[in-house]
Formats: C-alpha cells, structure tokens, sequence
C-alpha cells in the first residue's frame, strides 16, 4: 500500500476519533474534535497531491478516496443533526446528492469513462467543510461560555444557532446545484445505460 492509500486510511481512522471526541463532554474533548478533523481534511489534500505528482494513483485510491471524504463529512453532519444543531432535511439532501453522484461515477467508470470535479463540486466541498469547522468552533465557544467563562446564555445560543442555520442553507443549496449540475452534464452515463 503507497503514501496515498495510507492517507487514505488514515482518513478513515480519523473520522472514528472525530466521533469520540465530538460526543465527549469538555473543552479539550471538542477541541480535539476540530484539530482532528483538521489532520483528517488535510490528508485528503495531501493523499491526491501526492498521488498525481509522483503517479501514485491506484484503483484502490480511486475507489477508497471519495468514500474516505463522505465518511468524515457526513458522520459530522449526523453528528450534528444527532445534537440538535442542524435539521435533519439539510444532511437528507447531502447524502442524497452524495449517493447519486457517487452511483453516476460508478456507471461512468463501468463504461471507462472517469467524471472529474468541476468548479460546482470543488466549492460544494469548501462550503461543507467551513460549515463544520465553524459548527465546531461554536461547540468549542459553548462549551468554554457554560462551563469555563459563564458567559453562556439562551440569547447567545440563539445568535449562533441562527447563524449556523444560515451557513448550512447555503451549504445545502451549493451541494444540491452541484449535484444537480453534475447529473445534467452527465445525463448521458444514465440514458446509456437505461439503452444498453
């Protein structure tokens, strides 16, 4: 197994310790939770720019790499629909376009065709995973407000709350223009298959 595919891994394995963390009470515990997913994001940059510089790609990075990323992104938001943070149709969306593009690049790739990111896709990325670095950031600030500071209050909630709102709405609506844009530019995978 390569440096990628070991990054790749790791990923996987990171994302466990992200879980343990986030759902432990305390400061430190959330702060661990922010800098481990943190590592985790920057394995995924890590393993793809190693793997093209030094033509280390491999079917199993192809297959494992974007798993990897779902993993950790998504046990994040159902982690966070799981403490009440964000609703639960926001991360319905996500998966469901998460699935539908993963099931359009599994056709693609049966047919010997590979589907790269576009533009839609890359800012989907970066607008999710700002979305739950800032959600963490507001557990790390509630956790230091309640029990440290004893600045916490329902008003302060309330801000922050609204506020994390507001991200995740332009979170989901990114995440669903891309998927949709994806399975438009790429209906073709679909028509063809429903042909064959």
């Amino acid at each position: 197994m390569n440096l990628p595919n070991k990054l790749t891994v790791l990923r996987i394995i990171l994302a466990g310790f992200f879980m343990l963390f986030l759902f432990s009470q305390g400061v430190i515990a959330k702060t661990l939770a922010l800098i481990t997913f943190l590592i985790a994001s920057l394995t995924d940059f890590l393993d793809g720019y190693i793997a093209k510089k030094y033509n280390m790609i491999t079917d199993f990075g192809k297959l494992m790499d974007p798993i990897a990323d779902k993993i950790l992104v998504l046990s994040a938001f159902l982690a966070f629909v799981e403490m009440e943070l964000i609703p639960a149709w926001m991360v319905v969306i996500i998966i469901f376009r998460e699935v539908s593009i993963t099931g359009l690049r599994m056709s693609a790739s049966l047919k010997g065709k590979i589907i790269a990111a576009d533009d839609g896709g890359k800012h989907k990325m970066i607008s999710q995973v700002f979305s739950i670095f800032a959600i963490l950031l507001f557990l790390i600030f509630r956790e230091a407000g309640m029990n440290i500071f004893g600045f916490w209050n329902s008003t302060t909630e309330k801000i922050y709350k609204d506020a994390i709102f507001v991200l995740m709405l332009i979170t989901t609506i990114l995440t669903l223009i891309s998927g949709i844009s994806y399975l438009i530019k790429n209906r073709g995978v679909y028509f063809n298959a429903k042909n064959s």
